[in-house]
């Protein structure tokens, strides 16, 4: 199973097709671009082993940034940070797809 990870565009290495980027941790790495359309410094990335996938705004980057979060702390132990993480789960009632009903 890969993970993607929202990462954040410091430079750019042209002729190269990479990034230097930032994760939420503060690593910096090299990012394969060839999968995306051409990115600017501040852009957001999802990654996947070293490789931009898709371009994402900062919304949705935070969105996953929420997610890891949950799931680092679910596997600490710590189950209080997961409601916090997915307030859009939290009171919503889960409802079958029309073909299944």
């Amino acid at each position: 199973m890969c993970v993607g990870i929202p990462m954040r565009v410091l430079r750019v290495l042209p002729p190269s097709r990479r990034a230097e980027c930032i994760d939420r941790h503060g690593v910096e790495s090299s990012v394969d671009l060839a999968l995306v359309e051409a990115v600017e410094p501040g852009t957001w990335l999802l990654v996947f082993l070293g490789s931009a996938r898709e371009i994402i705004d900062a919304d949705r980057a935070m969105k996953i940034e929420l997610a890891l979060g949950a799931l680092e702390a679910a596997l600490a132990g710590d189950r209080s940070a997961i409601d916090a993480a997915f307030p859009d789960l939290v009171s919503r009632i889960p409802q079958l797809p029309e073909f299944l009903r």
